[in-house]
């Protein structure tokens, strides 16, 4: 068995379609807005290399190389059929990325991902079991240089009764064991448990589905 034929939820949970899974994202989570700050915040400069863990179509990788030409994007993903529609994309927008497919926690042994300056992430760690997203954590901090920067886009703490409810939709799609610790606040004590630094939820975005938090981690220098 190879690493990536371990289970996962596919990128619209076990029974939606690829066909529709960019239409869908676009729809349902008010992608323009949060994807635009997690752009914002990830900041892509000339010389840098940033890998996107949970890549899936590939719409974030793209946008950091075509805000940024000089950067080296490299994304990662365990779906092959994902990861063929993201090189699809990346042919049609003129972009050269890196793709890898592999498990988010798996990644010690591919040699141009470590020491990385930054990884970003965007609605992975919900579709985790909570042993899977501590390994994924884990995972992030070993790739990055000392000193390099996180910034993952995800569902978050559901601080509201409407967001609560709205995020029920998520839960049914992905399950409601993986999508719980996540409306119940998990991903800043995971990252400082992981070994981050200077956690913070940066942004805070309400969605028809529940609100998307983006969070910034720092690996320490020392």
């Amino acid at each position: 068995m190879t690493d990536t034929d371990r289970d996962f939820v596919p990128a619209l949970g076990k029974g939606g379609s690829l066909e529709r899974y960019d239409a869908a994202i676009a729809l349902m989570t008010r992608e323009k807005r949060w994807r635009g700050e997690l752009l914002r915040l990830a900041a892509p400069a000339a010389g840098e290399r940033i890998v996107d863990i949970g890549c899936g179509t590939g719409t974030l990788a793209i946008a950091l190389k075509q805000l940024s030409p000089a950067t080296e994007i490299l994304g990662v993903d365990p779906d092959p059929a994902v990861l063929a529609i993201a090189r699809e994309k990346a042919e049609a927008a003129g972009v050269s990325i890196r793709w890898f497919e592999a498990m988010g926690d798996a990644l010690d042994d591919i040699e141009p991902l470590q020491s990385c300056d930054k990884i970003v992430s965007s609605l992975v760690f919900h579709q985790c079991p909570m042993e899977v997203k501590e390994a994924i954590a884990s995972q992030m901090v070993r790739l990055l240089r000392p000193g390099g920067e996180l910034i993952l886009a995800d569902y978050g703490e559901q601080r509201s009764a409407l967001m609560r409810m709205l995020f029920r939709q998520i839960q049914w799609l992905d399950g409601f064991e993986y999508t719980e610790p996540n409306a119940r606040g998990c991903i800043p004590p995971l990252l400082d448990a992981a070994g981050f630094a200077d956690v913070e939820e940066a942004r805070v975005v309400k969605t028809p589905t529940g609100s998307i938090s983006i969070y910034r981690a720092r690996r320490p220098l020392a």
